[in-house]
């Protein structure tokens, strides 16, 4: 049966779905975009303002989690005798859902597509906690038992997320849940991803633009709001949650400068694969393969998750070497005399300055001289206690409390001076999108050998790869590879 709407070419202005709120051009947002050159009838007639605000903040964990969580706690209604296993179990289902990606964000919503690994994540997490309640318990009695539990718990599961998918998939074509999107490029890619999503709403997107270079304006086939450079703009404008990339030839590294930007940092990032990623994609829209792009910059529980890790560790590791620190103390007093704190100026997240604390090694001549002297590292008037506490980091120590108060995070891109960051901005131009995160104590780049007098640009392409496939676990090797650093002595 031939599919009228695919060969149609779509009629862009007439829109479906819920009515057209009026936009006229007397508006403050019309007049602003006026300005910036952005075309303000090319967006509004598809934009929804209303379901952007009332669905933004949806996750897809929020309902799916939730209901897992439940099935894998309904045995404790009906007997209590295993509740240690049945809480186990629960806990160990859903760190392997999450690390398995069964929580997020999906564009084609099956739960056909998700029963294999939902059945052999079940079972991974239920043969662990069995063996470990066999190795508790010599009873075959309260092994089978406890075995009985957990297959309805995980016959439960099953259930529940057969009831999810289904309820999302409805809430999505009812249009109670809807993001507003936009189309980077125009070319037949993003003709067809436009087209899909205007005719089927069960993908969760509503199209409302795109943008393009500015040698296309005038030539595509899809309604150009604005070039890229005014990506952040068209986002504000259409109160956008997702940016769709479905161009191949767009520049990545432009690209990723504007959604590092605080208007589209906080978009999700979804890009075509094409042919050559089709295979290694597990989602899709319509027959168009496209993958999630990894945030641009930590927020939301990403943010919430890395701030409590830096708070954790920040206590635990003052009170832990508070001995350490009194004794680097009065090894700076005895080096240098008093004042063994030295504070700095130094760039943090979004270029905001704050005050490095670290131990004095020596004492600069004048200002001028601790912001723009590149390196100390062969510098006579380091001691040797501050030489052997620089190469062994000892004098970084301070900057827990800088992670403490919030000035830092305990792993990221480390800061720098602001005579440097500004003459590294202008030479490199990826140098500025690491300020998207908290600087750290330690980073991906120290830990791979650039230190001291090292290419800048080496050291932004690390930074910015740390800040793109961020994980918990990234935090937890690079500490572990600073811990090695420290002990071989391989400060500068």
């Amino acid at each position: 049966m031939r599919d009228r709407g695919a060969a149609a070419t779509p009629n862009w202005d007439q829109p479906t779905g819920a009515p057209v709120p009026d936009q006229s051009s007397s508006t403050p947002e019309a007049a602003v975009s006026a300005r910036q050159g952005l075309d303000t009838t090319a967006v509004l007639p598809y934009a929804s303002s209303r379901a952007s605000k009332r669905t933004r903040w949806l996750r897809a964990w929020m309902m799916t989690a939730p209901v897992d969580l439940l099935a894998l706690l309904a045995p404790l209604l009906v007997t209590r005798q295993y509740w240690r296993g049945t809480l186990a179990m629960a806990v160990l289902t859903l760190a392997i859902f999450a690390a398995g990606g069964l929580y997020r964000a999906r564009r084609h919503v099956s739960f056909l597509d998700e029963l294999p690994s939902l059945c052999g994540r079940l079972l991974a997490a239920a043969s662990v906690v069995a063996i470990i309640a066999a190795l508790r318990h010599e009873s075959a009695d309260y092994v089978l038992g406890y075995t009985s539990d957990v297959a309805v718990s995980a016959g439960l599961v099953i259930v529940g997320r057969a009831f999810t998918r289904e309820f999302a998939i409805l809430a999505r074509k009812r249009r109670w849940v809807e993001h507003n999107a936009v189309i980077v490029g125009s070319g037949p890619t993003s003709v067809e991803l436009a087209r899909l999503l205007r005719r089927y709403p069960q993908y969760g997107l509503r199209f409302v633009g795109c943008v393009d270079s500015a040698a296309r304006q005038g030539t595509a086939a899809l309604p150009l709001a604005g070039t890229l450079d005014q990506l952040d703009s068209v986002v504000r404008l259409t109160e956008c949650d997702v940016v769709i990339v479905g161009d191949p030839d767009c520049s990545e590294t432009k690209l990723m400068e504007i959604l590092s930007r605080p208007r589209t940092a906080g978009c999700d990032v979804w890009a075509a694969t094409g042919l050559w990623g089709s295979r290694s994609s597990d989602d899709h829209i319509g027959a168009v393969p496209v993958a999630k792009v990894g945030g641009t910059s930590l927020s939301g529980p990403q943010w919430a998750l890395k701030r409590a890790s830096d708070i954790t560790f920040a206590t635990v590791a003052l009170l832990a070497l508070s001995p350490l620190l009194l004794l680097c103390a009065v090894a700076t007093l005895i080096d240098g005399g008093r004042g063994i704190f030295f504070y700095q100026d130094r760039i943090g997240r979004y270029g905001k300055p704050f005050n490095i604390i670290k131990f004095r090694s020596m004492r600069p001549v004048n200002e001028q001289e601790s912001q723009t002297n590149w390196s100390i590292a062969h510098d006579r008037r380091v001691g040797p206690i501050g030489r052997f506490m620089r190469r062994t980091s000892l004098d970084e120590l301070p900057q827990l409390w800088n992670i403490l108060r919030g000035d830092m995070s305990l792993v990221g891109p480390r800061p720098e001076r602001p005579y440097f960051v500004e003459k590294f901005s202008a030479e490199y131009p990826d140098y500025a999108m690491r300020h998207r995160v908290p600087v750290g104590l330690t980073g991906l780049a120290q830990v791979s050998g650039l230190r001291g007098d090292t290419p800048i640009s080496d050291r932004a392409r690390f930074d910015n790869y740390y800040i793109e496939n961020w994980s918990l676990w990234l935090d937890v090797k690079v500490v572990l590879r600073t811990v090695t650093e420290v002990f071989r002595g391989g400060g500068r």
